[in-house]
């Protein structure tokens, strides 16, 4: 149900931005700007946005910016305490807070992202299948060699529940494969701390764990880890935007439906999916929506 939730409402919202791609910046001040909640890797397009739409620089806005993570920030937008969310896609157990409270959710795509599956740089392994990647976090393939690797095992990295990045993982790639309870050693609690934990991990290229391309590449680099192909193919700007890599998602403005057809926040999503908003989401390393 989500996804037909989410894919309805993406379809209604291109035709509108085809239709309307110059629209009205709206304009703000720190005091009248609206709430806005979010996951820590949409930070960067909040500054920037917020900076643009208040005529201030990045760093006077910085500290106006407060993000609480996925979960939180879904929490934040069905009890009224923020006004729009930038995030990634709300979990089952979102979903359902949201039906519990009798609050109906928009899910817009801003902008596009990738799923991206990373490893130590000296893993020999450059790719993987879907299938693999499946049978990897099930623990039907357990060792590097199956996959063309070196013969040790594999140590299988994940995200706690309703953190961003589990949730997509849950749903963009495992779907209705279950995957296996991961040790809590091989839990990891921030993306940045398991992007670490695969660069280091007892000094061995034996790790495997995912993120977003985003965070992985503008936010958390570390030199000691690799993205890996998928079915192939190689995640970058170019295959994220032409739809090749083939775990494609967005990022995501979620509002309550009853906004008012004329509200701030209405007006600062079409301002986004304008032609100027989505120039200045790919100023801050993003990728224009598709």
């Amino acid at each position: 149900m989500k996804k037909i939730i989410i894919m309805s409402l993406f379809l209604a919202l291109v035709g509108c931005q085809k239709a309307t791609v110059q629209v009205e910046k709206p304009v703000f001040t720190l005091d009248t700007y609206p709430v806005v909640d979010g996951s820590t890797v949409t930070i960067p397009f909040s500054e920037a946005l917020m900076a643009d739409l208040t005529s201030k620089t990045i760093e006077e806005v910085r500290p106006y910016v407060l993000h609480n993570k996925t979960h939180e920030a879904y929490v934040n937008l069905i009890n009224g305490s923020a006004d729009i969310i930038f995030v990634t896609s709300p979990s089952a157990e979102e979903l359902q807070l949201a039906t519990t409270a009798g609050v109906e959710m928009e899910v817009i795509p801003i902008v596009s992202e990738a799923f991206v599956f990373i490893t130590h740089k000296d893993n020999p392994v450059n790719n993987l299948t879907i299938e693999q990647i499946q049978k990897i976090y099930t623990g039907e393939i357990s060792n590097w060699k199956d996959v063309g690797g070196a013969d040790v095992a594999i140590r299988p990295f994940q995200r706690p529940v309703n953190s961003g990045s589990q949730t997509g993982f849950l749903d963009l790639v495992m779907k209705t494969v279950v995957p296996m309870v991961a040790p809590t050693e091989l839990v990891s609690g921030g993306m940045g701390e398991l992007i670490e934990a695969i660069a280091t991990y007892k000094n061995q290229a034996d790790a495997i764990g995912y993120t977003y391309y985003y965070y992985v590449t503008d936010m958390w680099t570390n030199t000691n880890v690799k993205l890996l192909n998928v079915n192939g193919v190689y995640p970058n700007p170019t295959t994220i935007a032409n739809g090749k890599y083939p775990i494609h998602t967005s990022y995501y403005a979620v509002i309550r439906k009853t906004e008012a057809v004329d509200s701030d926040v209405r007006k600062m999503i079409a301002y986004i999916l304008s032609d100027a908003g989505q120039t200045l989401a790919e100023g801050a390393g993003y990728v224009k929506v598709d």
